[in-house]
């Protein structure tokens, strides 16, 4: 069950190009700690400047712990962890051990959260990795993405799971010198005048196993006007498929952006039940003009969320995932007029028709990759869940 808190400020930040400098000012004006996770940590010209911040909080007596994914952060180099951590930066891996030749399912257990606390004050939750939108293939336009920067009632929530999850690594790693603060930290919680309702709807492989994909569902069932979705990586199981086919049943206008350029064979998955959405009136869009990594969401200009949660097995099954759902129309409007934008900026519109009378290689590349999910899901103990 979804626990909505009101009493909250949250600011839709729009690509790096806005989170990187509300994240950076905060970061400079930290007081006691700070507490770092992401996917990915990439030693460009982002990553540097803000290592330099960290570091410089850490030197002022700040705690600053970061906790990043071992395969996410694998190029990482070694003496630039050892620079962070010379000077006070705690950073520890989420699971180190990334062989190719594993079909273990804690391999594919990845941390795809990305969520940042500064001061229990301060909380940022959404889709963007600590790297450059400018670091992307073929010199394509800056990638898109979308966060958030929260203050109020709900950050004591979003301190809890930060604090808990590192000192379950810490204890996992029996590494001792981590700080392990416990929840209730020394920071003061501050009020705010707004009074919108958000949600942290987190994924794990515990307590937390469905609740962003039941977040979803609950909301899709219940809209009655328009379903809009913006999302990368879109290999929804029979649930969500039904759940969307129901709702265009019933005359509610269902548009989704996916990402049109192609970054792993298996993005072709993504393609596979083209034909049984489009059939059904459900609007495709492939956003074509750059990367889109969006996880994001608008129903009926009201209920929105932004996080780190792709709609396929990977992050719906697997990993740890992170979501901000706002109950909020000036919000979710907001939201809403930037995803259009993107629609109408960068975006292709995939007819029933066109996708009928496509190449057949590219229909069956589809459902090759398809089947290949299919079969390593299966593999490592997951062929029941699509």
């Amino acid at each position: 069950m979804i626990k909505f808190i009101g009493g909250n400020q949250i600011t839709l930040l729009k690509s790096g190009s806005e989170y990187f400098p509300a994240l950076l000012t905060a970061i400079e004006n930290a007081q006691s700690e700070i507490y770092i996770q992401s996917y990915i940590y990439e030693m460009d010209s982002i990553g540097i400047r803000l290592g330099n911040a960290l570091k410089e909080a850490a030197k002022r007596g700040v705690v600053v712990n970061v906790l990043l994914d071992g395969f996410g952060s694998q190029h990482l180099s070694t003496s630039y962890v050892k620079e962070l951590t010379s000077v006070g930066v705690q950073l520890m891996f989420y699971r180190l051990k990334i062989s190719p030749w594993s079909f273990k399912k804690t391999r594919l257990r990845r941390l795809h959260r990305k969520v940042v606390v500064v001061d229990g004050k301060i909380g940022f939750v959404g889709g963007i990795n600590i790297i450059d939108d400018n670091n992307v293939p073929n010199q394509a336009p800056p990638r898109i993405d979308y966060a958030v920067r929260i203050e109020g009632r709900l950050l004591p929530a979003i301190v809890a799971s930060t604090h808990k999850l590192w000192r379950r690594i810490a204890w996992m790693q029996i590494r001792n010198k981590f700080n392990t603060t416990n929840v209730k930290s020394n920071a003061i919680f501050s009020e705010v005048k707004a009074n919108v309702k958000a949600a942290l709807v987190l994924r794990d492989n515990i307590l937390h196993r469905r609740d962003i994909e039941e977040a979803y569902l609950n909301a899709i069932n219940s809209a009655r006007n328009e379903i809009i979705i913006a999302n990368a990586y879109f290999v929804p199981g029979r649930k969500f498929r039904k759940a969307l086919i129901m709702a265009a049943d019933r005359g509610v206008e269902v548009k989704l952006l996916l990402q049109g350029r192609k970054e792993y064979f298996l993005m072709f998955a993504t393609k596979t039940f083209y034909s049984e959405l489009l059939n059904k009136g459900i609007e495709i869009y492939e956003y074509r003009k750059s990367f889109m990594h969006s996880k994001v969401a608008v129903i009926d200009q009201h209920w929105a969320t932004v996080g780190s949660s792709n709609i396929d097995p990977f992050s719906l099954l697997l990993s740890r995932e992170a979501n901000i759902v706002v109950l909020d129309s000036a919000f979710a409007s907001e939201l809403r007029t930037d995803i259009i934008a993107s629609i109408q900026d960068g975006a292709y519109r995939i007819s029933a028709q066109e996708w009928k009378n496509s190449n057949i290689l590219q229909r069956f590349s589809s459902w090759l990759a398809y089947g290949m999910v299919r079969v390593f899901l299966g593999l490592i103990g997951y062929s029941n869940e699509q």
